[in-house]
């Protein structure tokens, strides 16, 4: 009896929910602590162990690495698989070791027997090396040559190369500027005055003005090119002056030009402020930098810049058309069948598949619309597709109606819950509808309208299968925002943090080395999506505080 009343006080709910939260709490927390975890430690320096390794033949081999993972695995189930394990043994601990010198061994890990290393010790003298190809390299420091002639052996190497690697990067930096800059200039120069050429012939409207006028401005660009050629390949000579000879284990010498080298670092000769000092920093290339290396390093820059630029014009594209259609649906529509009808049929659409989204984006928008504005407007680019191929725009458009209904449903509740009286008031003080809705109704369902619009921008950033059909690629050569008139290029491809976690995880020739990245840019697509979302509720109270008084 008293167990029936206590269900019947509701108190047994009230529980019951505050439980549920509290695991839905858990869960969330633990899920980003994992992905934090495995995410940013990747960016520490870990130390690199010298040991004695027995491979399965008994031959010995010295091995030069991070110990990477541990992993314990039954002994059964590597007899099962062939390996020759002692009787009595029930479990055997294996190590991943990131060896690097992928140039010299063919492969960046190897598994290892944890009771078949000996003599682990860390040297102080072992140097981690980043390179721009080939990834990480790990050896002893022999000598730094200046065009081929040895200008420091032995210990003084050390600080030598890291005077001349700083010089070289510097050029390297110079040259991407170049190559960035003044190169992407001149050919989206070139190509500009290709097509207005081909414009006028299409016409029948080219003149021997128009062609001289041509001939002078492509030769002056050429001109100008042709420096800029020199001044690269002068810059290239200078970065690629010095370089460093190392020692691997085996005893194999490797020569490295200092401008292949993005960092070098003594990991067992630093300290915990050097340590803190290196990790900010490889944060700070993982946010800056371009990817390199299939995905699988280099730093994530182009895809946030994406992401973000695509959420800002997704934003932009749906918020006016999901507050007019839901005025329309809630102000002025007969509240009869065909009404109720439309809603419900925006209500199915918040339920289907994104990716049939992605293929009505490709078949329309891009094959139809794009192919149509490129055949009316851009003539002269054929065959090659202007706006008849995926890129920002379509993107952009086809995720704003994915997140549509979204913002429809959220305005309409919004509208639904101001109060009568006050519509009326405003009409019976002179007020056309018009008016009513522009200084009444809408400041006041503003903050139900910023709800929309957030848990839209939560939707589309994390949307990833549309995106592959109409817009994101694996690497964009450029930016779609960048110092060439119309600066804004909605036709190009760009970059993506969800499709890069895709790309990267599921078809990254080097598994473990992508391992981490994934969990890296997961975490940042969190913190991406957290942000915007941030700024949006932020935006949203300001308006409520500031349209509070016609509540009252």
């Amino acid at each position: 009896m008293k167990l029936r009343e206590y269900f019947r006080s509701g108190d047994a709910w009230v529980w019951l929910n505050a439980g549920t939260v509290t695991i839905s709490l858990i869960m969330v927390v633990g899920i980003m602590g994992l992905i934090a975890v495995r995410g940013l430690g990747y960016f520490w320096p870990a130390d690199v162990m010298q040991a004695s390794y027995t491979e399965m033949d008994g031959s010995k081999k010295i091995l030069i690495a991070e110990v990477y993972d541990e992993k314990i695995d039954t002994a059964q189930r590597l007899r099962e698989a062939g390996v020759e394990i002692p009787a009595a043994v029930e479990t055997v601990v294996r190590y991943s070791l990131k060896v690097g010198n992928r140039d010299l061994g063919g492969a960046d890990f190897k598994w290892v027997f944890a009771d078949r290393l000996e003599n682990i010790k860390y040297p102080a003298d072992i140097v981690a090396l980043e390179r721009y190809e080939w990834g990480s390299f790990f050896g002893r420091l022999k000598e730094v040559r200046q065009k081929g002639e040895p200008v420091a052996i032995g210990e003084q190497a050390w600080d030598v190369m890291q005077s001349r690697l700083d010089r070289a990067g510097e050029l390297s930096k110079k040259i991407s500027s170049l190559e960035k800059g003044d190169v992407s200039r001149i050919n989206y120069a070139l190509d500009q005055l290709r097509l207005e050429e081909r414009r006028l012939v299409l016409r029948d409207a080219l003149t021997a003005a128009d062609v001289e006028r041509f001939t002078a401005e492509k030769e002056k660009l050429e001109k100008e090119y042709e420096g800029v050629r020199l001044a690269l390949e002068d810059l290239a000579d200078k970065a690629a002056r010095d370089s460093a000879v190392f020692v691997a284990a085996d005893g194999i010498e490797k020569e490295i030009t200092l401008d292949k080298i993005a960092a070098a670092h003594k990991p067992n000769d630093m300290n915990i402020f050097s340590k803190l000092a290196t990790y900010f920093h490889n944060v700070w290339m993982f946010l800056s930098g371009d990817p390199r290396e299939a995905n699988t390093e280099g730093g994530v820059f182009p895809a946030i810049f994406g992401t973000v630029l695509m959420v800002l014009l997704m934003t932009i594209l749906v918020t006016p058309l999901g507050v007019i259609a839901a005025i329309y649906l809630r102000e002025y529509a007969n509240q009869g069948f065909i009404t109720q009808t439309v809603r419900i049929a925006v209500n199915n659409l918040a339920g289907v598949p994104s990716i049939v989204y992605g293929v009505f984006g490709l078949g329309f928008f891009v094959y139809f619309v794009g192919g149509s504005m490129d055949r009316i407007f851009y003539p002269e680019a054929a065959p090659s597709p202007v706006f008849g191929t995926p890129g920002l725009l379509w993107a952009s458009i086809t995720l704003a109606l994915l997140t549509l209904p979204v913002v429809i449903v959220a305005t309409e509740e919004g509208l639904s819950r101001i109060p009568r009286a006050l519509k009326e008031g405003s009409l019976a003080l002179g007020a056309t509808k018009a008016e009513t809705l522009w200084r009444v109704v809408l400041p006041m369902a503003t903050p139900s309208i910023m709800t929309g619009v957030i848990l839209a921008i939560a939707r589309a950033a994390g949307e990833v299968a549309p995106l592959m059909l109409v817009g994101v690629v694996k690497l964009a050569p450029t930016l779609p925002l960048d110092m060439n008139a119309p600066f804004l290029h909605l036709d190009r491809k760009f970059m993506h943090l969800g499709f890069h976690i895709y790309d990267v995880g599921f078809q990254s020739p080097n598994v473990e080395a992508a391992r981490p990245l994934v969990y890296a840019t997961a975490f940042l697509l969190v913190l991406v999506v957290a942000a915007l979302n941030l700024s949006a509720v932020g935006l949203r109270n300001r308006l409520r505080e500031k349209y509070k008084a016609l509540e009252s």
